[in-house]
């Protein structure tokens, strides 16, 4: 049967209250066809969320109707394999309510950690894409050290790099640190071209269902952008892991590890939004951007580059690259298409755009 979670937001949540809801759900699923398994309680954040097996959304709907008449903002169905991974094992479940390792409340954050990670090429004008591969040894030596903070791997859409997810903030920030340890330590040798790469690291923390259609997308989504906005060799983290990791103050002051804080983390969003939904659409600039956003171009340029250490106008070039780099690894596309679907009106000044980003010429060679 087909498994789903749900999302409530409650205030002032009651742990009690929560516990009859739950026996109240039980009560009456069985003539839903319904199984309410267990469910995760946030008190701070006010939130709850449910794991069901349903036939379908509509099903879990009527149980909570019936039993208490709290209905969920939000219910998502959920690949079984995938939660499991996300989620982890519950340690030990208490009248339905999830504990963490340390017998408290399991809040059902989940922490992601977001490697971005290339081959770099001496060889400048190379058209093999092959280049830009993760060598094997680093992504060996990195999938050895995720299971140590006790990571799951996991894989999200077209990301080119290495996606993981932990259920403490401290082990996904203490994983990205000794990967950038140990990366840096190996890149420091110039006659090892087994690590001649360009790295970034995004960390990540949120829910696993918003009001989004996707189980967990939103702290996927996030990870994968705090590594796009990172510089070389930086780690990037959101303003979550640095409230609820004890990492000192003053290491991410530091010039390799960075926080983003929540207003920044909104605005970053929105900043991603708008960029990719037009970046097909060659007339796209910073003039619109800046009316889309609804700040002054002056205002944009400062925060656009506060944040991302980018201008707005490398910024849009940047997402459109990444974007290109995607599509032509599908190996479906001739360049002229490419170009044109990222925002290019001239294929050769696309080409030289990509070529100083990546080190390669563009080309239809499949990776």
């Amino acid at each position: 049967m087909p498994l789903f979670m749900d999302y409530h937001i409650i205030s002032d949540i009651s742990i009690d209250a929560v516990k009859q809801g739950h026996m109240a759900d039980r009560s009456v699923q069985d003539k839903h066809g319904v199984k309410y398994i267990q469910f995760w309680v946030n008190q701070e954040a006010g939130t709850i969320f449910c794991l069901i097996e349903a036939p379908d959304k509509q099903s879990c709907e009527a149980v909570h109707q019936e039993a208490h008449g709290n209905i969920a903002c939000n219910i998502v169905k959920v690949e079984s394999g995938f939660y499991k991974l996300v989620m982890g094992e519950s340690p030990k479940v208490d009248h339905g309510i999830v504990l963490a390792k340390d017998g408290d409340l399991d809040k059902a954050y989940r922490f992601v950690l977001a490697i971005d990670i290339l081959g770099i090429t001496t060889a400048t004008g190379s058209d093999d894409l092959k280049q830009l591969i993760i060598p094997g040894m680093p992504k060996k030596m990195i999938q050895k050290i995720i299971p140590s903070y006790e990571g799951r791997e996991i894989k999200s859409g077209d990301y080119d790099g290495i996606l993981c997810v932990f259920t403490e903030a401290e082990e996904a920030l203490g994983c990205a640190i000794e990967i950038q340890k140990e990366l840096l330590k190996r890149m420091k040798n110039p006659d090892d071209e087994t690590w001649n790469i360009r790295f970034k690291i995004g960390v990540g923390g949120g829910q696993p269902v918003t009001m989004s259609d996707q189980f967990f997308e939103d702290t996927i989504l996030l990870a994968k952008r705090l590594s796009l906005i990172a510089s070389d060799g930086e780690i990037v983290a959101s303003n979550m892991i640095s409230k609820l990791s004890e990492l000192p103050e003053k290491q991410y002051s530091s010039s390799a590890l960075k926080s983003i804080q929540s207003e920044d983390e909104e605005f970053l969003e929105k900043l991603f939004d708008i960029t990719e939904k037009n970046c097909a659409d060659h007339t796209f600039n910073v003039e619109k951007l800046c009316r889309d956003i609804g700040i002054s171009r002056s205002q944009l340029y400062r925060k656009v580059k506060a944040v991302t250490g980018r201008s707005p106008v490398e910024f849009i070039r940047d997402i459109r690259l990444i974007k290109a780099l995607s599509l032509i690894k599908e190996n479906r596309y001739n360049l002229s298409e490419v170009a044109l679907e990222i925002g290019f009106n001239s294929p050769s000044y696309f080409s030289k755009c990509f070529r100083e980003k990546y080190g390669v010429k563009a080309s239809n060679v499949a990776v």
